[in-house]
């Protein structure tokens, strides 16, 4: 039985193909158009997971799409008739598109469909799974675990906005639901908004800002803005909030409790911000320990699988794993939209059609490696045709070339195997630098990402030295749980020093690994398997023995604004348009030193930012 899932329409459209159960290909639409955060219907997607799987569009048995599109015209009917005549210019611009697209999605998905394969009415059936459904069944059937707890947040999907469901074998019940307009996704979207980053994308922007600042707002939003129950139940306070009917996050009455208005992505970010972005970060983590605490207690469960856009909020992750609400926890990769894909997929197979789980060695997302892969004379020819000068040399030679230029401080783009699907790149495609450096983060925020010079960085370690490095005893290879730095690898702060705040602390070395140690001692941090990673483990393995340090500065491969790099070409374009030293794809190694400048580009402006 093959199935064909597919998120599309609103942001980060992707596509995913599971035979029998088993997830054989997954892409985001993106990665291939070159557009951030693509929601255009994926062609490429699809035809590159067809291309994996050896089959044509006539072979697939059943098409699931991620959502509903017609509970979704509900929810918006019925939110403008309740708060009319408010709203009206946003209902004017919404309706249209709904009545000429939207609401008659089986037929524009069969229409998009014929243009791949003009016989397609034909074959396989549209199958349309509700959006937490969709996350839900993301999380549960690739977990390794038989029996799991699975919570589900994100922005809105239909109507809901967090879900409780139990997974058991091969079936999976959503058993309770928090709806729109109360979310803990646009909750904290509002405040990507307030603080000037863009809403869907900007929301790692504010976790990785709050550390900077002090949750002096934490009361002022938990008494004005939202209702929060023991249980982790809650209703946000609509007054101050214009998502529903608006054409902005938040309002006047918003701005006026916290005493600034609304800061524009132009304004500099001020110790008001980070104090913001702290307080707010406090309420999410907040919410989320008492949601999993709630659903500990109802199902005696002692697995939990999260999925959903606040999912990827791995600060709080890590607080439901210190806590000890649950024993295990394991979290989709892909838990934004994009794995909706996936998660339509297998509740097409699992619930719709009934077939048997399997569950998978380690998991069943494959290492999250499910996208394009090229082999070495594909790479070679690529390359030559875009004018790289490079060098080929044998995995172990280029294992060891890349790890002393890593341990001379140098940055280096590493590109090999599959290409990862989600947000994070995990040794695949990734911009790799020394853990150890005290300015690393700096050159690669500033010169190689062109980004914020606040974002942090995460640390990629050999799973067998995790606990000698970090204050985390379990496996973490999607890089979606934030522990601290081990207390005797950590440098005491001077008393000067600990009188700065905000940006002021960025640039004090905090530990033996400062790239990748954030201002309050965590990390976000990627645990590498040789079973499932096998070109990366050996790397970390070589600048181990090379430095004594298992530990490798891991950010995508991109610049700020850019989709993580697919193609070789891709690779190399970014290379040439940034301080890279070094790229590396499959065994072809490049030094920038040796390319003709004539190729250099103007990069950093080449995308719209983020």
């Amino acid at each position: 039985m093959r199935i064909l899932g597919i998120s599309a329409f609103y942001h980060d459209s992707a596509a995913a193909l599971v035979d029998h159960g088993r997830i054989v290909a997954a892409a985001q639409e993106e990665r291939f158009t070159r557009k951030k955060h693509d929601a255009s219907f994926p062609h490429n997607a699809i035809s590159y997971c067809l291309e994996e799987a050896n089959v044509t569009l006539g072979d697939i048995d059943h098409i699931a799409f991620y959502d509903k599109p017609f509970l979704k015209f509900e929810r918006l009917l019925e939110t403008y008739v309740a708060m009319a005549p408010n709203g009206f210019r946003s209902f004017k611009k919404a309706i249209p598109l709904w009545m000429r697209e939207k609401l008659f999605q089986k037929g524009q998905l069969r229409n998009e469909f014929r243009q791949i394969d003009e016989a397609f009415s034909k074959t396989a059936e549209i199958l349309f799974c509700e959006h937490h459904l969709s996350h839900a069944a993301s999380a549960f059937y690739p977990s390794p675990y038989e029996s799991a707890a699975v919570l589900t947040m994100d922005g809105v999907g239909e109507w809901a906005t967090t879900s409780a469901a139990m997974g058991t074998d091969n079936r999976l019940e959503i058993f309770q639901e928090i709806h729109f307009p109360h979310s803990l996704g646009l909750l904290y979207s509002a405040f990507t908004y307030y603080t000037g980053f863009r809403v869907n994308s900007g929301e790692y922007k504010v976790m990785g800002l709050a550390p900077y600042g002090q949750p002096r707002f934490k009361q002022a939003i938990l008494d004005n803005l939202i209702d929060l129950k023991t249980d982790g139940s809650f209703r946000l306070n609509m007054s101050y909030f214009d998502y529903c009917t608006g054409l902005t996050m938040t309002n006047e009455r918003f701005s006026k409790l916290f005493g600034e208005p609304v800061r524009q992505p132009d304004k500099l970010l001020t110790s008001f911000h980070m104090d913001v972005a702290a307080s707010i970060q406090a309420v999410l983590e907040e919410a989320v320990l008492r949601l999993a605490r709630s659903l500990a207690k109802q199902t005696g469960a002692k697995n939990l699988c999260l999925a959903g856009g606040v999912a990827l909020n791995c600060v709080a992750n890590g607080k439901i794993l210190r806590h000890g609400v649950f024993q295990n926890i394991w979290i989709q990769p892909a838990a934004g939209d994009a794995g909706g894909a996936v998660g339509a997929a297998l509740a097409a197979a699992h619930i719709y059609k009934g077939e048997p789980r399997k569950i998978e060695p380690g998991d069943g997302m494959a290492g999250s490696f499910l996208g394009p892969v090229y082999p070495q004379p594909n790479i070679e020819k690529r390359l030559q045709a875009v004018g790289a000068v490079f060098t080929v040399l044998t995995q172990e030679a280029m294992i060891d070339t890349t790890a002393r230029a890593l341990a001379d401080q140098q940055a280096v783009g590493w590109f090999q195997g599959r290409m990862e699907f989600g947000p994070r790149s995990l040794g695949a495609r990734s911009i790799l630098g020394d853990a150890r450096s005290t300015s690393m983060q700096k050159t690669l925020n500033l010169k190689v990402k062109y980004r914020e010079s606040f974002r942090p960085f995460a640390p990629a370690v050999l799973l067998e030295d995790c606990a000698d490095w970090f204050e985390l005893d379990t496996d973490s290879p999607y890089m979606l749980i934030v522990a601290d730095v081990r207390e005797g690898r950590r440098r005491a702060m001077t008393a000067e020093e600990e009188t700065l705040f905000g940006i002021d602390k960025l640039n004090i070395s905090r530990s033996e690994i400062p790239a990748v140690t954030h201002v309050d001692y965590s990390a976000r941090v990627q645990t590498v398997r040789e079973d499932n990673n096998p070109a990366f483990h050996l790397l970390l393995s070589r600048f181990k023995e090379l430095t004594g340090c298992p530990v490798l500065v891991n950010t995508s491969f991109n610049v700020r604004g850019e989709p993580i790099v697919c193609t070789p070409e891709d690779a190399f374009r970014c290379f040439m348009g940034n301080e890279l030293d070094l790229l590396v794809i499959g065994n072809c190694v490049m030094r920038k030193a040796d390319q003709d400048a004539r190729l250099k580009v103007d990069y950093s402006s080449a995308f719209e930012l983020d």
